[in-house]
């Protein structure tokens, strides 16, 4: 008789929506063999910024979540938004935005839009907290671009069921989405952690950003996105050691 096979736990730390797409993702692609435990250790809030008095050619959005905070200032942006990737481009159409996708980071993003310019200046719509500087790169290209600020993100404390798992001496995964995200992971971890933690990062800086938080293993996701990221979890699960 063929014996069942244990679901491996993975921490899946991302925003509460975000995050409960990547738990379906994982199970889409990985099934029984993963077993998600969401612990949004970020939670988003809306802003009502004052916007800069310029007409505006397009708009940028890095992050979905920008999209949505937008919404309410949709009457007074223009109709052209560029967007990092394909996640906040379907997000911008659906917010009713003609919607021109990089398909990458923000380099990608700096790149397409040097590529075929907007008549007029630019409008960058994110979060507090970003990783790029995308405004000192428009201003590079010769591109005028401002910058506005709709939501920012709310650290949260892991949850009851994160934080009875890494008390014990369990093979965790834990993909990491953010530089931000990981110094609030390792802040997080109890002193009493037990668990033997398998880290994603979906890049160098989020790696740096773990500093020497003792790991298991620590793979670098091939690029910044969430199909990436599937793929960094399942070199992980691979090399977990049998149960």
């Amino acid at each position: 008789m063929e014996m069942a096979t244990q679901s491996a736990p993975i921490l899946v730390t991302r925003p509460q929506a975000e995050g409960q797409a990547f738990a379906k993702a994982l199970t889409a692609r990985f099934g029984a063999r993963l077993r998600p435990v969401l612990s949004p250790l970020l939670a988003p809030r809306n802003l009502t910024p004052s916007l800069p008095d310029r007409d505006y050619a397009a708009v940028i959005f890095t992050s979905a979540q920008a999209v949505q905070a937008a919404r309410p200032l949709a009457s007074r942006l223009p109709s052209l938004a560029w967007c990092v990737g394909a996640k906040t481009a379907k997000a911008a159409t659906a917010a009713g935005f003609r919607s021109r996708s990089a398909d990458g980071d923000a380099e990608a993003l700096v790149a397409a839009i040097a590529a075929d310019p907007p008549d007029g200046s630019i409008l960058y719509l994110r979060g507090v907290d970003t990783a790029s500087n995308l405004l000192t790169r428009l201003d590079d290209i010769g591109l005028q671009a401002d910058e506005a600020i709709v939501y920012l993100q709310e650290p949260q404390p892991l949850a009851a069921d994160a934080l009875a798992l890494l008390r014990e001496p369990l093979d965790i995964l834990v993909p990491l989405f953010s530089p931000r995200t990981a110094r609030l992971f390792r802040a997080a971890l109890p002193d009493d952690t037990r668990a033997r933690l398998h880290i994603a990062a979906m890049s160098g800086n989020v790696a740096e950003a773990l500093g020497d938080l003792p790991h298991a293993a620590l793979t670098i996701a091939g690029h910044s996105d969430a199909p990436a990221m599937l793929d960094a979890v399942e070199t992980l699960l691979v090399r977990l050691p049998p149960p």
